[in-house]
């Protein structure tokens, strides 16, 4: 089993707490957040102990793997930390909102030669890995087209917008790692129009809540992603692969499938109310990817090196939202 201590206990911390309690792989042994509450009430939750300090878990010798859960500013930090003490490492996003400082932190774990891996979940959604698997099978022949959607449902506060690094960097990121992934080629320019539509006040804080983004790849292809901080009917994400035979899709999806008929009219069940409920799954199989990756001494996947990639094209999309025009992404 490996032996496991979170970093970060706030709401994506619970998350990944009660999948490490869960998986039958895991010894889920230390948790640590600078809210020591926090911390004491996952460990009571899920019989864990609460490490007194940081180096109590990077000195510890009954610790094989760190979980950075913690806000984005300690990322890069705690990854050199734990890499320099040999420790596994599974990562949230992003490595860190400065592109030199990410680069260093990847080029020191990469030194190191621990396993590493950006938590990436929505690569682990079914629907999604299904949709890659059929893209690289050929069932779309050469692929032309692809987009994206990411809606919703609701503006996040204000204190989060003005931390988070903006639109580009910490919501489309996700998609921009997907295309990647999903047509196994990079982008070489993106162009993106935004605006602060669901919210003035967004516009006030330098970011917006509803932007389009276009990007061409290598191969020539075309991608359009879509964002939307609010909308009036749920969780709203879809992809759809466009290709020179066919075309492959993964859905948007329901809570459930119920539909009621009833004279002239077909009514059914509408979106998930939000992000969380449509992509919780994936947060367990990304884990499970990791473990099995350690225990059986291959590279995780996505890599910290895919984390920085994802990182350069939010870059370049962000210099281009501010810019009013396309941008040549740099490799």
């Amino acid at each position: 089993m490996i032996r496991f201590a979170l970093i970060g206990a706030g709401f994506i911390g619970s998350v990944h707490a009660r999948n490490l309690a869960a998986h039958p792989g895991i010894d889920f042994a230390l948790v640590y957040d600078v809210d020591r509450a926090r911390a004491e009430t996952i460990a009571v939750r899920h019989d864990a102990r609460v490490a007194s300090s940081l180096d109590a878990i990077f000195t510890s010798s009954e610790i094989d793997a760190v979980f950075i859960a913690s806000s984005t500013n300690t990322h890069a930090e705690y990854l050199e930390r734990a890499a320099a003490a040999g420790k596994a490492i599974l990562c949230e996003k992003p490595i860190d909102l400065a592109l030199d400082r990410a680069r260093s932190a990847v080029a020191a774990v990469t030194n190191a030669g621990v396993p590493a891996m950006i938590n990436f979940n929505r690569r682990f959604d079914a629907s999604h890995a299904e949709l890659r698997a059929n893209v690289a099978a050929g069932e779309a022949g050469k692929v032309e087209i692809i987009q994206m959607t990411s809606r919703g449902p609701s503006v996040p506060p204000l204190e989060y917008i003005k931390v988070s690094g903006g639109q580009m960097r910490d919501q489309t990121i996700h998609f921009f790692d997907l295309l990647r992934w999903i047509a196994q080629d990079d982008p070489v320019e993106v162009h993106v129009m935004g605006a602060a539509l669901a919210d003035p006040r967004v516009a006030e804080a330098g970011d917006v809540d509803t932007s389009i983004a276009l990007l061409r790849m290598r191969s020539g292809a075309l991608c359009q992603i879509d964002s939307a901080r609010r909308t009036g009917y749920g969780y709203d994400e879809r992809i759809e692969v466009f290709g020179s035979t066919g075309m492959v899709e993964s859905g948007r999806q329901r809570f459930r499938g119920v539909s009621r008929y009833r004279g002239d009219k077909i009514v059914e069940d509408g979106l998930h109310a939000g992000w969380f409920e449509r992509i919780e799954a994936s947060y367990y199989r990304a884990l499970d990817a990791f473990v099995g990756a350690v225990q059986g001494g291959a590279a995780p996947s996505p890599s910290l090196d895919d984390g920085l990639k994802a990182q350069i094209i939010a870059e370049a999309a962000t210099q281009s939202l501010q810019r009013g025009a396309p941008v040549p992404i740099n490799w």
